[in-house]
């Protein structure tokens, strides 16, 4: 049952009302025509109850601009969504092309800083961000009285003598709920043993993020990434305005999961519209994103928080394989990875929220 304009629908009584389900909520495919973003394909969601966001179909499928009821939750960068083209993959050059948006795919095969791995030279972050989608559906249908609306679409890394990943990335929403959820499926589809590095870049802007915002999580441990991060790690949870000359910081979170094996994190702007409060959480199935990383930048006109799970930490591949914790998928393996975001509507659905978090 769909719940809209203050009560709950059936199927059959929205359809008496709606010439066609575009006029309640969708889902459809458009394409960017200026300046570096120019031919970008996206997909536009709209689920009727204020949420709306978009998925960038030539940027590995990552979600980008996403508003709950004119308020942005998401970081967009000065880059904006600029066609792969463009991408710098050396260095830090991908950092030319970060977009920000809500969902930004690190990965498949490296993540993380800069490296030198095993004779590769490997970019930040690596290539699944600037992949084009293949084999693109977008579409909507009624499962009894609840409407989906989904993209689905796939992603493949490869480079002839060596790694061979795909990867199938299911993204949807409901009819009348402020959520949205992501599935991928990677496939090592070559012949040989390949590393394999997943990091979702989960970025939170303004107004979400503002003044007096808090990160509300559960975990055992929080450790500074570096000597820069350690003298805040005190106020790690908490959000500053914005500083000017302001140095990200990075913090590792060892999460307690749920019963069920999720990890639940929430981000909470209890001040937000003279008090009414905003909000929203991140929930991820914690056996294959084992790490957390936090980075908190609060710097004047890059204001962002990331909320990061992952299969690894941030440093790059050579470090991940030097510590012995670096990942790789066999020939035919597949991993499956899970993810849901949703908005915490008033500082009411905060504290319930907050509520249902392990040993609260």
């Amino acid at each position: 049952m769909a719940q809209l304009y203050g009560r709950v629908w059936s199927k059959e009584e929205l359809l008496k009302r709606a010439g066609r389900m575009s006029q309640l909520g969708d889902v459809r495919l458009v394409e960017l025509q200026e300046g570096n973003a120019r031919g970008v394909r996206v997909a536009q969601f709209q689920t009727g109850s204020g949420l709306e966001f978009e998925v960038l179909l030539d940027r590995g499928m990552d979600i980008g601009a996403c508003k709950y009821r004119g308020a942005s939750l998401a970081w967009e960068s000065s880059t904006g969504p600029a066609h792969p083209a463009y991408f710098e993959r050396g260095g830090l050059g991908w950092l030319r092309t970060f977009h920000g948006g809500l969902v930004t795919g690190c990965g498949m095969t490296s993540a993380g800083a800069p490296s030198s791995d095993a004779g590769e030279e490997l970019g930040l972050h690596g290539r699944l961000s600037h992949t084009p989608a293949t084999n693109v559906w977008a579409d909507g249908a009624w499962r009894g009285d609840d409407y989906e609306m989904w993209v689905r679409g796939h992603m493949r890394e490869t480079v002839v003598f060596g790694e061979n990943l795909t990867l199938v990335r299911r993204i949807w929403a409901h009819l009348g709920e402020s959520r949205l959820f992501l599935r991928d499926l990677v496939t090592n589809e070559g012949y040989i043993t390949t590393p394999h590095m997943m990091l979702y870049h989960v970025n939170f802007g303004f107004p979400l993020l503002d003044e007096g915002t808090e990160l509300i999580s559960r975990s055992t441990q929080v450790t500074p990434r570096d000597e820069v991060a350690a003298p805040g790690l005190d106020a790690h949870a908490r959000y500053e305005a914005p500083i000017q000359g302001y140095a990200e910081q990075v913090f590792y979170h060892d999460m307690v999961a749920d019963a069920e094996g999720y990890v639940t994190v929430i981000l909470a702007n209890r001040g937000y519209d003279n008090g009414r409060g905003l909000g929203v959480y991140l929930k991820y199935r914690q056996a294959e994103l084992p790490r957390f990383t936090q980075w908190k930048m609060v710097g004047a006109g890059t204001y962002v928080t990331g909320l990061e799970p992952a299969n690894c930490r941030v440093e790059g591949r050579a470090a991940e394989r030097q510590r012995g914790t670096l990942q790789f998928l066999e020939p035919g393996e597949q991993r499956e990875y899970l993810l849901e975001i949703g908005v915490l509507d008033g500082n009411a659905a905060i504290d319930a929220a907050t509520a249902r978090l392990p040993g609260a």
